[in-house]
């Protein structure tokens, strides 16, 4: 064997330790990653929301991946200022490409400071209502209460007005019903009083508040507000409606439905109409 075959052999053999290394670095980088990440979770070093956690986990996931990296390719014998330079045009060319991620990416970042909402919270965007369920750096993910899955990019979050349903611990429950114009307000009013203070779902603080809305084309409007523990609000709603309708068959109190008179002459006085049978 001559010295350029012995040469080449142990130049082989370093770069088959220097590769059998990386691997190593690679592999354990990506366990410590992992490790990190679960304990961040199970420790609850931090006191933040399930949106914060999740982000956190992400982050120092991501980053002791992105050091196990660095590490690989300096084992690899990599120059990481050429590494690092054409990774900074890269970056550059890709931003230029994609300005509608950027801007995602960014929107993302002012939702991450300001929290209008966190994981598990139910919002309403526009026509879409649902359950958080995932909140990225490019968008945030719904499950509406039929079951879709709707994502929402991260920049139409910020330009559009989102509802937060799940934010406050109360709701209040607005109850609208018309009744005929016959009717005594007063006795309208102390049924639906009567009906809040025997609901154990209604809560007593805040009082329930009656409203005139006006006069209707059949009817005289009104409001009864109603507050209820934020979990109870959608039973509550749709149990006191029917509260209503039985009372209101039980005290005589018409709801009247929508209807059209005709006058002549005298305004108080309807025209006759009378049906007459033809039939020979």
């Amino acid at each position: 064997m001559n010295n350029d075959d012995a040469i080449f052999g142990l130049f082989s053999q370093v770069q088959l330790f220097s590769i059998g290394k990386a691997i190593l670095i690679l592999i354990i980088g990506f366990l410590l990653a992992r490790l990190a990440r679960n304990a961040i979770g199970r420790l609850h070093v931090l006191d933040l929301t399930p949106h914060g956690l999740i982000l956190v986990k992400r982050l120092v996931f991501y980053g002791v991946l992105i050091l196990t990296g660095v590490s690989v390719m300096r084992e690899l014998g990599f120059d990481l200022s050429v590494v690092l330079g054409a990774a900074g045009i890269l970056t550059v060319a890709i931003g230029f490409a994609s300005q509608t991620s950027a801007s995602n990416l960014i929107s993302g970042l002012f939702l991450m400071m300001e929290r209008p909402f966190s994981v598990g919270d139910n919002i309403k965007v526009g026509d879409t209502i649902g359950e958080v369920i995932s909140i990225d750096l490019l968008s945030v993910k719904v499950r509406t209460f039929d079951n879709l899955f709707v994502r929402l990019p991260n920049e139409s979050m910020i330009k559009t007005e989102v509802t937060t349903l799940t934010k406050f611990p109360i709701r209040r429950a607005d109850i609208k019903v018309g009744v005929a114009y016959k009717e005594d307000i007063e006795k309208v009013k102390n049924i639906l009083t009567n009906l809040a203070d025997a609901n154990p779902l209604c809560l007593e603080e805040p009082a329930p508040l009656f409203i005139i809305l006006g006069f209707g084309n059949s009817s005289i409007d009104i409001q009864f507000s109603v507050w209820a523990k934020r979990e109870s609000f959608l039973t509550l709603k749709n149990s006191f409606y029917q509260e209503i309708k039985q009372a209101f068959d039980q005290e005589g109190v018409e709801i009247p439905f929508p209807h059209v008179s005709l006058y002549s002459g005298e305004a108080t006085k309807p025209i006759p109409i009378s049906i007459v049978d033809n039939k020979p």
